[in-house]
């Protein structure tokens, strides 16, 4: 990995924030590697919009006690797909319904992950993060003598 340390703190005070506001499938991935442009991308995802905003709001809250402010902040009035931008550091905040159709995991899968201290990171499964269906939630394949 190649990200800087003030990177790789700033995104475990993202992904810890998000976890406070119970996001799900935080994830910090290191595309320093790939990006010139930020070394880590922090993902997470939530079921609401509000939920999206709040999560949102306590990154930027707790970013901010830790002296760092975003350059950009865009897609929280909406509250489904909310992007921070520290420069070093890109939060995107995504609905799952956003997050499964838009599947960032998927294109970042070559990137390492970044383990989080306290915080269970993880990428959503490989099912879902190729666009698959979850077989666990596949209807029952109809029994030859019934009817359709």
């Amino acid at each position: 990995m190649t990200a800087s340390p003030e990177a790789l703190e700033m995104a475990a005070v993202a992904a810890r924030a998000a976890d406070d506001k119970l996001a799900t499938d935080i994830v910090v991935i290191d595309v320093s590697d790939q990006l010139v442009i930020t070394d880590c991308f922090v993902l997470a995802s939530a079921d609401t919009e509000r939920q999206v905003n709040s999560v949102v709001e306590e990154i930027e809250d707790k970013l901010r006690e830790a002296g760092h402010k975003p350059l950009r902040r865009e897609g929280t009035r909406e509250g489904r797909w909310a992007l921070l931008d520290y420069n070093e550091l890109v939060v995107h905040v995504q609905h799952v319904d956003e997050r499964d159709y838009y599947s960032l995991d998927r294109l970042w899968k070559d990137c390492p992950v970044v383990e989080i201290e306290g915080v269970e990171t993880s990428r959503p499964s490989d099912a879902a993060a190729a666009g698959g269906a979850d077989d666990s939630l596949a209807p029952e394949e109809p029994q030859r003598d019934q009817e359709l």
